[in-house]
């Protein structure tokens, strides 16, 4: 990015500061704000999971879940017109002339599938207590495991991003990401019955495709092996169109530390990939892949170096 670049960017960004101290909600230069995309989330999380953030409030639940829908259906529909007007305004292209409806039609899109979405996210909840025996019970889960945020907004970014809504989904996922330490991309494809044990450090990228009842520990590394695929014209290719990060078929496992890379690995179903394991192609379905014990040098009582430097 050269000097011009810079300035055009702060012009930008300018803009956009003296369109929100002005109150003018229209202007192209008006960008998705940062804290609404944060209460929409935390508003999502508050209906799927009311016990998660009840927090001692005494409201009856079904009438406290429909003043949050309409919340976020208000905050989406402003933070979609800001984001296609403020991406149109980028790329050189007028805003569509109807994008109230449209934002509108995405709303209603999304809230179509929040019934799928609670189903999926059910499964995902039994994966972890059956997959972990340090969970008392649903509600430890609930109330303590920070993927159950990580993954819940992920779910949903996901689907705006497969309706291309610009700039929100990947707000979303960041904001799962600062609270919980776990980086789903909103691209990512995540199958039925998802656990992520402890999470702290995974990340997955945009072109992942997970499938059923797959686990992950702490410090997963799903990524891109060579992301710097360009076309003809010498631009990146961006999105779904360079498949970049790795397949996890059904009921895989991965242990802490792995790190898999690239878009043509293919982990077969009911593999385990161990912890600490490099890997960057691809292994056949009933796979144990390990990485080779390094030589360790253990000091006993007794021995001549201990004796001589006074015990560790």
């Amino acid at each position: 990015m050269n000097g011009d670049d810079m300035k055009c960017l702060a012009q930008e960004f300018r803009a956009d500061l003296d369109a929100q101290l002005a109150g003018d909600e229209l202007s192209e230069f008006n960008l998705p704000r940062r804290d609404a995309v944060a209460t929409i989330c935390r508003r999502y999380l508050e209906v799927l999971f009311p016990i998660y953030f009840l927090c001692g409030e005494r409201e009856v639940p079904g009438t406290r879940a429909c003043r949050h829908l309409i919340e976020i259906q208000s905050l989406l529909t402003k933070q979609v017109c800001s984001a296609v007007r403020f991406e149109c305004r980028r790329g050189g292209k007028p805003a569509p002339g109807e994008l109230e409806s449209y934002a509108e039609e995405i709303h209603k899109k999304l809230f179509g599938q929040l019934p799928e979405l609670a189903q999926l996210l059910a499964t995902d909840i039994e994966a972890a207590y059956h997959n972990d025996p340090a969970a008392g019970n649903v509600e430890e889960i609930l109330l303590a495991y920070p993927y159950i945020e990580a993954v819940t907004v992920q779910r949903l970014a996901h689907r705006l991003y497969l309706l291309e809504v610009p700039f929100i989904p990947r707000m979303m996922t960041e904001v799962a990401h600062s609270h919980t330490g776990i980086d789903i991309h909103p691209g990512a494809s995540i199958g039925e019955s998802f656990f992520i044990d402890h999470g702290t450090g995974v990340v997955i990228g945009e072109t992942s495709i997970i499938g059923n009842k797959v686990t992950l520990y702490h410090g997963v590394t799903l990524g891109a092996f060579n992301p710097l695929s360009k076309d003809e014209d010498g631009q990146l290719r961006r999105g779904q169109e360079n498949r970049r990060h790795p397949t996890l078929e059904d009921h895989v496992t991965v242990y802490p530390n792995a790190t898999i890379l690239g878009g043509k690995t293919h982990i077969g179903h009911h593999s385990v990939i161990g912890g600490n394991v490099w890997l960057t192609h691809s292994v056949a379905p009933y796979s144990r892949v390990t990485a080779k014990d390094s030589e360790l040098f253990i000091l006993n009582a007794g021995d001549d170096y201990w004796n001589l430097y006074g015990g560790i």
